[in-house]
């Protein structure tokens, strides 16, 4: 009998930890079931040395292997007790999909590329688990921006023809995924601008917590208009999709600049970084997409209520979470690799053309077995 069950793992761009997912692939009834969900804790040390290396100019190669090999051991010991803790045994898993950690990623210039790290090697060591790993990069050798990868999957999840949506992950970086109504027209997507990542590092600087819980800190703010009104000239904002950014665009370093020119309170600097946000999301939704009737919101930044009230305020869309459709907002990144993982083992491609604007379907990431 074939194994239908499959773990997926993601340090994604907030670093707040590996998301994990169980999914059972393959019931004519329920065709995709993620059976569990979880967040588990990266040590203080190596979410520090994961923060650095996605920062230019702090990417020390010692660091990279020291970090690689780490994130790799983590993996496989939190799938390892996710399992055990589910009551599933290791030899009932076909694959384990490892997105790892993205260190950097250029979409652009004379030769671009991407990276991820979290060595799957180690954590087929750890699991005895198949695991598949490097997903993005086939993608950009075929032209494509290597992200979003994750539209395919809600795809599957939540098309519907009797409205168009749009599900927006909310993570460090903000991306969106276009399902039309028609299932005639291709699925879209793309990375709007920052999610999370600017709020986490400012809040962190000055309050050294990761994450404004609830956007309670920005809400306690005003919005610096001059300065909102210098971020969003940002070139990046007026690219037309296809397209994508990562931390090594949108961090401190970026945002200094714009500090030195303005007199802002720091808590009005969170205010307004968080309109920023919400404003990037509104109006790349308003210039690049069409017809929209909802929106589904996922990932840690839909935890930010002052967040989701502003988006709300500023799109004429009903703002829905996920969690509201029946599907756990912090694991479906996690789940979308899985989901990859079973793409990749039964030799199906992973990637969509129409989102990342590779010349054609490509089978992604490579197979490491036991």
């Amino acid at each position: 009998m074939s194994k239908n069950v499959f773990v997926g793992a993601i340090s994604g761009t907030s670093v707040d930890g590996i998301d994990l997912a169980i999914l059972k692939i393959g019931e004519i009834a329920t065709p995709i079931n993620i059976l569990a969900t979880r967040t588990a804790p990266l040590s203080s040390e190596l979410q520090a040395t994961l923060l650095a290396l996605g920062q230019p100019g702090q990417d020390n190669i010692d660091e990279l292997g020291g970090a690689d090999a780490a994130l790799g051991d983590a993996v496989g010991h939190a799938v390892n007790t996710l399992l055990a803790d589910e009551g599933i045994g290791n030899d009932q898993v076909a694959a384990i999909g490892c997105h790892g950690q993205t260190i950097r990623h250029r979409p652009e210039g004379v030769s671009p590329f991407t990276l991820q790290i979290g060595d799957p090697n180690r954590v087929v060591e750890i699991t005895g688990i198949t695991t598949i790993a490097d997903f993005r990069r086939r993608d950009m050798a075929a032209g494509g921006e290597a992200a979003p990868l994750v539209p395919p999957f809600h795809n599957a999840l939540f098309r519907d023809a009797s409205e168009t949506r749009v599900v927006l992950n909310i993570g460090g970086i903000a991306n969106v995924t276009v399902l039309p109504s028609d299932t005639t027209e291709n699925i879209r997507g793309f990375d709007t601008g920052p999610g999370g990542a600017l709020l986490d590092a400012w809040i962190y600087r000055h309050k050294q917590t990761s994450y404004d819980a609830f956007g309670a800190w920005g809400a306690s703010g005003k919005v610096h208009r001059t300065l909102l009104n210098d971020l969003l000239k940002d070139e990046y904002l007026g690219k037309a999709p296809p397209k994508s950014t990562g931390r090594e665009h949108y961090n401190l370093a970026w945002l200094e600049p714009n500090l030195k020119r303005h007199n802002v309170a720091v808590e009005d600097t969170q205010a307004t970084l968080t309109e920023f946000t919400a404003q990037t999301i509104a109006t790349a939704l308003a210039t690049w997409v069409s017809n929209c009737q909802r929106i589904l919101v996922c990932g840690g930044g839909r935890h930010n209520t002052h967040l989701l009230e502003r988006l709300r305020s500023l799109t004429p869309h009903p703002v829905e979470t996920t969690d509201e459709h029946g599907i756990d907002g912090d694991g479906l990144e996690a789940a979308a690799f899985a989901w990859l993982a079973h793409q990749t083992l039964n030799a199906l491609p992973g990637n969509d053309p129409s989102v990342t604007g590779a010349r054609g379907y490509r089978i992604l990431g490579g197979i490491y077995q036991p």
